[in-house]
């Protein structure tokens, strides 16, 4: 395809030469309070979640969806609340 797209900004040639890796820029690029490495971004939660395939009819999905951001936490709340009780192992 070598038509010309409308809006499409020029490359600049000097985007294509990487920066220049020095001391200074490896230094900064873990980040350590004393001799721990501090991680960065989301922290791990105590209890994540687990992904499951559920199969479930078209017309369900579509009454969840159409009440509105966060109708997925609004259906495990009620799965939550509708689970049966633990049974007891008998032996």
């Amino acid at each position: 395809m070598s038509a010309k797209r409308k809006n499409s900004n020029p490359i600049s040639h000097d985007a294509e030469i990487p920066p220049e890796i020095t001391d200074a820029w490896i230094s900064e690029a873990d980040l350590y309070q004393g001799e721990k490495l501090v991680r960065r971004g989301r922290p791990k939660l105590a209890n994540p979640r687990q992904l499951l395939s559920l199969r479930l009819p078209p017309k369900v999905i579509a009454r969840w969806r159409s009440t509105g951001p966060g109708w997925q936490t609004r259906m495990v709340e009620v799965l939550e609340r509708s689970a049966p009780k633990s049974r007891r192992a008998v032996g």
